[in-house]
């Protein structure tokens, strides 16, 4: 798997980041609500380590 691959696969993971920050806003969640947030802290950690490591090249 090259590096443009998995920026898209990590792309299309990203985008999924808003269901769970929708699904979080749900009133009838209850204790869930803690496993979606470590969910949404899991991946924005992912986001970040990923963006360290692959930074996005410069097209310029």
């Amino acid at each position: 798997m090259n590096q443009d691959t998995i920026r898209e696969k990590v792309k299309a993971i990203e985008g999924e980041r808003e269901f769970l920050v929708q699904l979080l806003n749900k009133p009838d969640l209850g204790i869930l609500s803690i496993d979606v947030k470590q969910a949404i802290e899991e991946l924005d950690e992912l986001i970040d380590e990923f963006e360290f490591t692959f930074p996005e090249k410069n097209m310029n």
